[in-house]
């Protein structure tokens, strides 16, 4: 009789646990980049006002960790 092993019953699953954290941080910090690109774009609309580096980088690291939260709730459970 053969035995079909699925993806969690083979073992070994560190390569695969990496990409999906990996996939995770690297969606989190597109996202980020998108989001504060919108708001250095809406801050610097309304006059002579200046986005300085850090606080996109900041705005950044932010909405990353907001999104690394969501993520953890979300796969760890309530």
């Amino acid at each position: 009789m053969n035995h079909l092993f699925t993806i969690l019953e083979a073992g070994g699953l560190g390569g695969i646990v990496v990409m999906i954290v990996s996939m995770i941080v690297l969606g989190a910090f597109v996202f980020g980049l998108v989001v504060a690109a919108i708001i250095k774009l809406i801050y610097e609309s309304g006059g002579d006002k200046k986005y300085s580096k850090n606080n996109f980088w900041l705005t950044v690291l932010i909405v990353m960790l907001v999104c690394g939260l969501i993520s953890g709730v979300i796969c760890g459970g309530m």
